[in-house]
């Protein structure tokens, strides 16, 4: 369930800088970095891969447009981040919320990891999606944001748009809410 990508390296604002004035090389360097984390958090919040696409493909085409309004205090991240976290809540009001469960992403498995390992493992990532599916949608964004992509608590906090108090208090609902719902899960399969 969690993300591995490259770490963005420490130029990511002198690219920013760079697309404000309109290079072409910047721009596709920043999406090539960060697309991919991009739409692995939008399809947990909008739980449609083609709407996810849709969302990651505004996010890039606001920092193309708005690239001059970023602001160097922030993490490239952080903002490109909460521009997707905006547009994936709004496009989730926009349709009240339909709860559709992605397919799960699955990846080829080693010959040595027997059959019955793999369909547990599937029927656990299957039962955190569903989980996390139900939760309300800022408690599902602070999880995923925070477990699943790996921000810090001030970084998650300003993608939120919470006090860094509020936003624990979003994870610890959040992990209340998805124990008691992983536990009702494994009370079913038995």
């Amino acid at each position: 369930m969690e993300w591995q990508g490259s770490e963005p390296s420490a130029d990511d604002a002198e690219l920013v800088l760079a697309v404000a004035e309109g290079d072409q090389g910047a721009y596709q360097e920043l999406v090539r970095r960060h697309a991919p984390r991009i739409h692995h958090f939008v399809v947990r919040l909008v739980r449609d891969p083609a709407e996810a696409e849709d969302v990651t493909q505004e996010t890039f085409l606001r920092l193309w447009l708005r690239a001059a309004e970023y602001q160097p205090t922030a993490r490239v991240t952080t903002w490109l981040f909460r521009i997707a976290h905006n547009l994936a809540v709004d496009r989730l009001r926009a349709r009240g919320r339909v709860e559709a469960l992605p397919d799960a992403d699955t990846e080829p498995a080693p010959a040595s990891i027997s059959q019955t390992v793999l369909v547990d493992r599937k029927q656990r990532a299957e039962a955190l999606e569903a989980a996390l599916a139900g939760l309300p949608e800022r408690q599902a964004a602070a999880l995923t944001l925070v477990h699943l992509q790996g921000l810090s608590g001030a970084e998650a906090s300003e993608v939120l748009g919470v006090s860094a108090e509020a936003l624990e208090s979003l994870l610890a609902r959040g992990r209340r809410a998805l124990k008691a719902r992983l536990a009702a899960y494994g009370e079913k399969a038995e």
